[in-house]
């Protein structure tokens, strides 16, 4: 009953050569930085980045050390030449593993929420790579560490509306490109988990690896100062909330019920779960909140330990953890990514 569906052919994960490992990020942060922390906050530093749940990270650069005081105008071409890349890659490598070629592509969706260029990426990515000038193409701003799967919702759109069409969606961050560091636990934080990555998924309408069964949605904007980028000086600084695992749970679980209700399942019907990252204490309450067990969130934490957070695809590097393990037919999968706003977002896959 699935293969009318829209499902995944392909995905494909790409990251920046460049990494760094979490002793290396600390004494980075140390050596330019220590100056402007307090007692307190150097403390915590040293604890956060002590922690195992992260390992290393990805970073667009050749050299962190243009992190400290970059131009604003160095940034942003930074983001765009890395973004373009990062994507460029993802999309061959997804286009080559579903045997497909570019002259196939008959829509782009790009999600990004780290830098803001106009045109958006997307029609860069038509120049690099020679896409056809008439594809239908989006670019998707704001939604934070959850936007690939609007994005994946908007592309299954475009396929039912369009026959048999070959749509691309491609999540890309540069998290480094919003880098920001003073004596405020956000900052410290989000400096000790967040890094740089893409993603590229080619949906169609034929049998794939993962049906697009479902999604559900839920914005709470009562949350919105809870996890949000801010402007200050004209600049993004991260702002996260320490009562986020709280929050981000609660939200996360209704998403879930939102999906599985309609199919009369339950989670214990569920053989897969890919949540994105945001942290340990967010993964351990999400675990709690809905009575999951290790194994269950395994592939979830092991992204996080080897990438680190990379918002928006970064859930897509747990899906490809888990196709990359043994799927059985008929499997069920729940997918979830959640950010900005506060807002979640689900979907309802099977193998």
């Amino acid at each position: 009953m699935f293969n009318e569906n829209v499902s995944i052919a392909s995905l494909s994960t790409v990251t920046p050569p460049y990494v760094i490992k979490q002793a290396e990020a600390e004494a980075f942060l140390a050596k330019h930085y220590a100056s402007k922390l307090g007692p307190k906050s150097l403390a915590r530093m040293k604890k956060i980045f002590a922690h195992p749940g992260v390992l290393c990270r990805h970073i667009a650069t050749d050299n962190i050390e243009c992190l400290v005081n970059e131009p604003p105008d160095s940034r942003i071409t930074r983001f765009t030449n890395w973004a373009i890349e990062l994507s460029s890659q993802a999309i061959n490598d997804s286009l080559a593993q579903a045997g497909l070629t570019k002259d196939t592509i008959t829509g782009l969706v790009v999600n990004t929420c780290t830098g803001y260029i106009c045109p958006g990426i997307s029609t860069y990515l038509i120049e690099k790579l020679g896409l056809s000038k008439r594809i239908r193409i989006h670019d998707l701003v704001g939604s934070g560490c959850g936007g690939s799967i609007p994005n994946l919702q908007i592309c299954k759109d475009m396929i039912q509306s369009n026959g048999d069409g070959v749509v691309v969606s491609v999540s890309v961050e540069i998290c480094s490109a919003t880098f920001q560091m003073a004596d405020d636990l956000s900052l410290i934080v989000s400096n000790a988990i967040f890094a740089d990555g893409a993603a590229a998924t080619v949906l169609w309408k034929r049998p794939g690896i993962f049906t697009l069964v479902a999604s559900a949605s839920r914005c709470d904007t009562h949350h919105r100062e809870d996890i949000r980028y801010i402007y200050k000086n004209g600049q993004l600084h991260n702002q996260l909330s320490q009562k986020l695992p709280a929050i981000a749970s609660k939200t996360v679980s209704q998403v879930v019920m939102d999906l599985l209700t309609p199919w009369k399942l339950k989670p214990e019907d569920i053989e897969h779960w890919a949540f994105h990252p945001g942290g340990e204490k967010v993964i351990n309450a999400i675990r709690n909140e809905l009575g999951l067990s290790e194994s269950q969130l395994q592939p979830t934490r092991d992204v996080l330990a080897r990438y680190g957070n990379m918002s928006s695809p970064t859930v897509l590097f747990v899906l490809q953890e888990i196709i990359r393990k043994s799927i059985a037919p008929g499997d069920w999968c729940v997918m979830v990514a959640f950010g900005a706003g506060l807002s979640a977002h689900g979907f309802l896959l099977r193998h």
